[in-house]
């Protein structure tokens, strides 16, 4: 019964390690990077909502494209 405990967390942690890499390879996790990364650098500082987060990250991608698929 330890045995199928043990592949049992197993797999779930290979699980969420697969959703980790995907949301990061789909740039999911950008917004939480980016308050981490505002936290560090402006403390006290008011950081953008997550509205204005992707309208400022899409306008800048229009602006300036690079390599991307789409």
């Amino acid at each position: 019964m330890a045995a199928l405990g043990r592949a049992a967390l197993s797999l779930r942690r290979g699980w969420h390690g697969f959703v980790w890499f995907f949301k990061g390879v789909m740039g999911e996790n950008a917004y939480q990077a980016y308050l981490d990364h505002h936290r560090a650098t402006h403390p006290g500082g008011t950081p953008m909502s997550e509205r204005e987060f992707w309208r400022d990250r899409m306008d800048r991608q229009d602006a300036s494209p690079q390599g991307r698929c789409c």
